[in-house]
């Protein structure tokens, strides 16, 4: 018997160990998903300013609102995509749409290329973030969704720390451009070829479902546009982790396009900028592994609820001792690293946990729609708010909107009643 007929012979199971192989091609491919974004969390919006000449902060930020838009709107179709495509087909069409973004960044010829690279990007990543997401959760079953969860955004925003920090190096050697953004082309190639090898998860889900003790409620929807209401709004579980979400992406497109301009514009160089930008991440991403395997030990609220006030604090920081700007950029990082790692695998868990397996990849895309949006809207506010009022209202602002929405979250979300 062939190594291919054995493998379509082998029984199907849920579980990490049992499927810990697959898991583990999944993580390397976010690792992927994660370093391409991570290209240009340190140099992109000094292109703009020393580079392409920009002298407002909103056309600086632009790049963040076209990548934001985008991806938000790719999560929301990938949840329906999956109705007609396999996760695996639309897990190889994101890298086929990445390939031309390190290339664009590291050569365009005008700020309006970046922003179309961008838009690019965020297709990538709204297909690509989306599947393995999916994929993991589905391999594992509802037992190991925190853990599962927190070792693929790990995975991915670990790769983007280790990128930014990167780029800066390269940068303050070769310049901003073009070899911090060639990088990239390592990370596509090798995506794609991952992409190509891993096996679809379609069997996992159908196995779930015929196990599933809770039966979908006949007249409950799963279509796209019913998901999309449940989710955004009229499940108040799913609605209280949509909006922290958003909030906790509108603090990382904030932050993206602020602190490389706060902090050089305070003394400090590409190198030490490319620390600050890459710690956060880096602590995000590792972090991730701990907090979502507690997650499934505690429960998803206390770790949404604590991690939102933690990265208030961490913009709090940030001003408190900007007078020492590479302290302050070390420990506001440290706060909104740790802030945020406690956040994200416990949201994602929240809501396939009030998903059921029916409708849940429209909810995880209706939940990745609202977060993403969280980049634009960052983006934008911060871009309006430093024109009128400066850099620093733009913190203030990020460090208001983030405990209010932690309370809100202690408000809104309920532990579901199994796992």
């Amino acid at each position: 018997m062939s190594t291919t007929t054995k493998a379509a012979a082998r029984p199907v199971q849920l579980g990490l160990r049992e499927n810990w192989l697959q898991f583990t091609l999944l993580v390397v491919v976010n690792v992927c998903v994660g370093g391409l974004v991570g290209l240009e969390r340190t140099t992109v919006p000094l292109i703009g300013t020393d580079t392409f000449g920009l002298t407002s902060d909103l056309a600086v930020f632009s790049f963040i609102i076209a990548f934001g838009l985008t991806k938000a709107l790719t999560n929301l179709a990938a949840g329906a995509l999956t109705a007609r495509f396999s996760r695996k087909q639309l897990l190889v069409t994101g890298w086929l749409i990445g390939i031309p973004v390190p290339f664009a960044l590291a050569w365009a010829p005008s700020w309006g290329w970046i922003v179309a690279a961008n838009v690019l990007l965020g297709l990538n990543q709204g297909l690509t973030w989306s599947m393995t997401v999916n994929m993991k959760i589905d391999l594992v079953g509802p037992a190991r969704r925190g853990l599962a969860t927190g070792l693929n955004e790990a995975a991915g925003y670990t790769a983007v720390g280790v990128t930014a920090l990167l780029t800066g190096y390269l940068a303050t050697a070769y310049g901003l451009r073009p070899v911090p953004e060639l990088i990239g082309v390592v990370f596509v190639a090798a995506g794609l070829a991952l992409a190509l090898v891993v096996r679809d998860t379609a069997a996992h889900v159908a196995l779930e479902l015929a196990h599933r003790t809770t039966p979908l409620p006949t007249d409950e929807s799963t279509g796209p546009a019913a998901t999309f209401a449940r989710t955004s709004w009229h499940n108040r579980s799913l609605r209280g982790a949509s909006q922290a979400g958003l909030v906790n992406n509108l603090n990382d497109g904030l932050t993206w396009g602020v602190f490389p301009l706060l902090f050089t514009d305070h003394g400090l160089g590409l190198a030490a900028v490319g620390l600050i930008k890459g710690l956060y991440p880096i602590l995000w991403g590792i972090g991730q592994i701990p907090t979502g395997h507690l997650a499934d030990r505690i429960g998803r609220k206390p770790l949404i609820v604590t991690g939102m006030l933690v990265q208030a604090a961490g913009f709090v920081i940030a001003l408190v001792l900007l007078d020492r700007p590479l302290l302050a950029g070390i420990l506001s990082a440290v706060a909104l690293g740790i802030g945020t790692a406690m956040v994200y695998p416990a949201l994602i868990a929240s809501v396939s946990d009030h998903a059921h397996p029916a409708w849940r990849a429209n909810a995880l895309g209706t939940y990745r729609f609202w977060r993403d949006i969280g980049y634009a809207a960052g983006a934008l506010v911060a871009g309006i708010l430093a024109d009128a009022l400066g850099l620093n209202a733009t913190v203030i602002a990020a460090a208001v909107l983030t405990a209010a929405s932690g309370l809100l979250a202690a408000r809104w979300i309920e532990e579901a009643p199994s796992r």
